[in-house]
């Protein structure tokens, strides 16, 4: 008998119809009984029944309903090569059928992973004494934060200098959702619950020029007083103490803040004067997001560390990391022997599989490019036309991110009262007319897809426009302009 007489018969992946039906209340009802889902008030759901959504094909997704929407967010900051890419399920399947899974402890790689670090070394582009070589695996953005606290803690352990612990975030900044990723980041509601921050974390005000703009003062001139409030903060609590600043390029949950190109430049100058490490948090921005492999490219700055996730496999499957400077590295490796830290998925054979064909796609479609010098040109052009509609005060792109702030009165930029949830009135408008637009706040934000093409892009203002007019005319209705 030969030996493979009971290995298994290895089929083809079969093709399943999208078109499935599905039982929503059903489905609903399952997901009420059993499913926690992130970021939600489960009573509030439970009136409601969950939105059941069933399959997707480029920059659409379709609900158990058979309603088709445009996501207009990429999931979540995440798709940014679209949806039903072949390649990508393709990937996973060989790898799944050659080796699913292997451990990066004990002296241990596997192929996948290996060639993955190599080529995100070679995307990386060059910060001289900086410049990035290393890669270290995690699931996810937030297990990357946390890496990274335990990085730069170790780095100034070995370099003599124990008492700098103390890592400076932004007030709305968001680096993810476990203790210390909750931590890093400034959202107050997240801070509420869980006794965050942890120790040694502090906050600074963010660089959102329409709510911290000083009458008269010209936004380069906010960018650099923005930045300085970081030299505030080291001063306060003493430079010997700090070890890094965190901060994403663009921030993405808390509204698309985009600050202004003083500001980036500035921060450098202040890390270096005070020789501590930078952070730069680009779960969001890497990866063609905003037309570059990665976001410090665009922005200027030289970071020691940089966190990534989501797009580095377009959400196919979980991976993140952090990659690793040069000026970093070399003190883990020559002077830290054993480094305690890391994840039964590090390095996950499979989710690098993935990530290796998402980049080659990436490259053969140049999609960074096109978000750089087409796409992200003509949204940026469509976007900001968004600026005559009666209730948007600024309208304003950064590579394939993009946000829009609801006010009551142009002319003053005031704002709605909180309370009556503007933003939320829109979001329900985008959904009903086939559109994924997120709220934060009275800001309404996008993310699309990196293929999209012109006629897409047309459609999506489209959308956008007649979900803002029916807002209008609830607010109108509603009294809320007097």
């Amino acid at each position: 008998m030969s030996k493979n007489a009971f290995a298994p018969v290895i089929a083809p992946p079969a093709i399943v119809s999208k078109a499935q039906a599905v039982d929503t209340k059903a489905i609903q009802a399952l997901d009420s009984a059993h499913y926690i889902h992130s970021f939600t008030d489960h009573g509030d759901l439970a009136t409601r029944g969950s939105r059941v959504m069933t399959h997707a094909d480029g920059i659409y997704v379709w609900d158990s309903e058979g309603k088709k929407v445009l996501d207009g967010m990429s999931g979540l900051w995440c798709v940014n090569a679209g949806y039903g890419r072949k390649e990508l399920a393709d990937a996973a399947y060989q790898q799944m059928m050659t080796l699913p899974y292997y451990n990066s402890f004990f002296q241990t790689t596997n192929v996948p992973a290996t060639k993955l670090a190599a080529k995100l070394a070679s995307l990386a582009p060059d910060v001289g004494d900086r410049s990035f070589n290393h890669v270290f695996y995690s699931s996810s953005g937030s297990e990357s934060n946390d890496t990274n606290v335990r990085m730069v803690r170790r780095y100034w352990d070995l370099m003599g200098q124990p008492q700098r612990k103390v890592i400076i975030g932004r007030h709305n900044g968001y680096h993810g959702s476990t203790m210390a990723g909750a931590s890093l980041g400034g959202m107050s509601g997240m801070h509420a619950q869980g006794d965050l921050p942890i120790p040694n974390i502090t906050h600074i005000e963010q660089p959102y020029y329409l709510e911290n703009v000083l009458p008269g003062e010209s936004e380069a001139d906010f960018g650099v007083r923005a930045a300085g409030w970081l030299e505030a903060k080291i001063l306060e609590i003493g430079a010997d103490k700090v070890a890094a600043f965190i901060g994403e390029p663009v921030q993405g949950a808390g509204g698309v803040i985009i600050p202004p190109a003083t500001y980036w430049p500035e921060i450098q100058r202040i890390v270096d004067k005070y020789g501590i490490l930078l952070i730069s948090d680009e779960v969001i921005c890497a990866f063609g997001r905003l037309g570059h492999w990665f976001a410090y490219e665009k922005f200027g700055y030289k970071p020691d560390l940089v966190t990534f996730a989501k797009g580095v496999t377009s959400g196919y499957i979980p991976l993140g990391g952090v990659m690793v400077g040069n000026r970093v590295a070399s003190v883990l490796i020559e002077k830290g022997g054993e480094f305690n830290h890391g994840y039964t998925y590090s390095g996950h054979p499979v989710a690098c599989a993935v990530a290796l064909a998402n980049l080659e796609l990436m490259e053969r479609e140049n999609l960074v490019g096109r978000v750089k010098d087409d796409i992200g040109p003509y949204l940026a052009k469509r976007f900001t036309e968004l600026n005559n509609h009666p209730l948007v005060g600024r309208a304003e792109t950064c590579g394939f991110t993009a946000g829009l702030l609801l006010v009551k009165n142009k002319k003053t930029m005031e704002r709605f009262n909180g309370d009556l949830s503007v933003g939320m009135v829109c979001r329900g408008h985008c959904f009903s007319n086939g559109l994924i637009m997120r709220a934060v706040g009275d800001r309404m934000i996008i993310a699309p897809p990196l293929i999209m093409t012109h006629a897409q892009i047309d459609e999506l203002i489209d959308l956008i426009v007649k979900c803002l007019d029916l807002t209008y005319a609830d607010v109108q209705k509603n009294g809320w302009l007097a």
